[in-house]
C-alpha cells in the first residue's frame, strides 16, 4: 500500500489561498522590489496588457496543481510492501562431527537394520539442524584433520544437506579432537559476543592433530564458547556370520573422561549415546539447554515515491513558463518595456 511518512506536511496545501488575505505592502517603507504574490495575477503590473480571463484561470489551476504536487512530494509518499520475516540469531552454533575410520562400524540400528555410526549421526543431527530456526549454524568435519564444511549461516537446509553428504574417511582415518575444537573457536570468536556454542560428537579419543583437546578447551573457555560433547560407540556390534547375526561387544577407544573434562572447562555438558534413541534424546536435551529464539519479527520493504509528484510539479512549472512565453509572443507590439524611474 501507499503511505505518507510525513502526512502533517499536507497542512501547507492551503497556503497559496491564505496569501490573498495578507496585508498589502506599505508605500512609505522605501525602495522595494514588488513581486506579485498571487499566482493568478497577470503581467499588467510590469507593463504587459491584460490577459484573457480564461488564460488567468488556466494559469491559476496549473500553479495550484504544481503546488499541490510539491507538497505531496514533501510529505514523502512511499510504497510499503508485504511483511517479510526476519531471521533471528538465537545462537551461533557450530557442529563438529567425527568422520574418522571408526565411524564406519555398524553397531547401531536404523529402521530395524544395522547401520554405521555415521549413518545414525547424519539422520539424527540433520533433524536437529532443521529444528534450529533462527540460529546461525556451521559444520566442521574432522578426522586426521579438521575441515570447515559450512561457515556460520542462517541457511540450515544447506548445513543439513552437507551433513547428510558426509562420508567416513573424508578428513582422514584418525581423530583430531583438539584441532576440531580449535577450528570451531576460531570461527565462533569472530562473531559478536553472545551465545556461542559448539556441539562435538566423536567415538574415539584424540589420536591426531597439533592441539591437545584440553588445551583447546581452555581456548574455548577464554573465547566464551560453550562446548557440549557427545560420545558414541562402545555398544553392541552386529556381526554377520554363516550362522546369521550374532552380537559382540565392540572394543572401543572411546574416552569419556576427556570429553567430560572438555565440557566442564567450557561450561557445557557431556553426553553418551549407545543407540539411536539415546542420541535423539541427547539432541532433544540440547534443544532444551540451548533454546532457539523463535520470536516473530518482520520488516516491510519500502520504496520512496516522492520523485514522481516532484517530477510532475517540475513539468507543470516548465509548461507554465512555456505557455506564458507563447502568450507574449502572440501579442506583437506590446512587448515588455523597461521603465526606469
Amino acid at each position: 500500500m501507499i503511505t505518507l511518512a510525513w502526512p502533517w506536511v499536507l497542512l501547507a496545501l492551503p497556503l497559496p489561498v491564505l496569501t490573498r488575505w495578507l496585508p498589502p505592502a506599505r508605500d512609505d517603507v522605501g525602495a522595494a522590489l514588488r513581486f506579485p504574490i498571487h499566482v493568478g495575477l497577470g503581467t499588467e503590473a510590469v507593463g504587459h496588457p491584460p490577459r484573457p480571463s480564461g488564460w488567468r484561470r488556466q494559469r491559476l489551476l496549473i500553479g495550484l496543481l504544481a503546488w499541490g504536487l510539491l507538497v505531496l512530494a514533501a510529505a514523502r509518499p512511499q510504497w510499503v510492501g508485504a511483511p517479510v520475516p526476519l531471521p533471528l540469531a538465537g545462537r551461533d552454533l557450530m557442529l563438529a562431527i567425527d568422520v574418522s575410520g571408526s565411524m564406519a562400524q555398524e553397531d547401531y540400528e536404523l529402521d530395524g537394520r544395522p547401520v554405521s555410526r555415521l549413518a545414525v549421526v547424519r539422520t539424527v543431527a540433520s533433524a536437529f539442524v532443521e529444528r534450529r530456526a533462527g540460529d546461525r549454524l556451521g559444520l566442521i568435519l574432522f578426522g586426521t584433520r579438521a575441515y570447515l564444511q559450512t561457515p556460520l549461516t542462517f541457511d540450515g537446509a544447506t548445513v543439513a544437506a552437507m551433513l547428510r553428504d558426509s562420508v567416513v574417511g573424508l578428513a582422514g582415518r584418525e581423530t583430531a579432537i583438539g584441532d576440531a575444537i580449535g577450528l570451531a573457536v576460531k570461527r565462533l570468536r569472530e562473531q559478536p559476543e553472545g551465545q556461542r556454542v559448539l556441539i562435538l560428537l566423536t567415538d574415539g579419543d584424540n589420536t591426531a592433530g597439533a592441539l591437545d583437546p584440553l588445551e583447546a578447551a581452555e581456548l574455548a573457555a577464554q573465547a566464551g564458547v560453550r562446548v557440549y560433547t557427545i560420545g558414541i560407540g562402545g555398544g553392541e556390534l552386529g556381526v554377520r556370520s554363516l550362522f546369521g547375526m550374532r552380537l559382540l561387544r565392540q572394543a572401543s577407544d572411546f574416552d569419556p573422561a576427556t570429553l567430560e573434562r572438555i565440557a566442564g572447562i567450557t561450561g557445557g555438558r557431556a553426553f553418551t549415546a549407545d543407540s539411536r534413541q539415546q542420541l535423539e534424546a541427547v539432541y532433544n536435551e540440547l534443544d532444551r539447554l540451548e533454546p532457539s529464539e523463535r520470536e516473530e519479527r518482520t520488516y516491510r520493504p519500502q520504496r520512496a515515491l516522492f520523485v514522481w509528484p516532484a517530477a510532475l510539479a517540475l513539468i507543470l512549472s516548465i509548461l507554465l513558463i512555456v505557455l506564458d512565453a507563447g502568450m507574449l509572443d502572440r501579442r506583437p507590439g506590446r512587448a515588455f518595456t523597461d521603465r526606469t524611474p
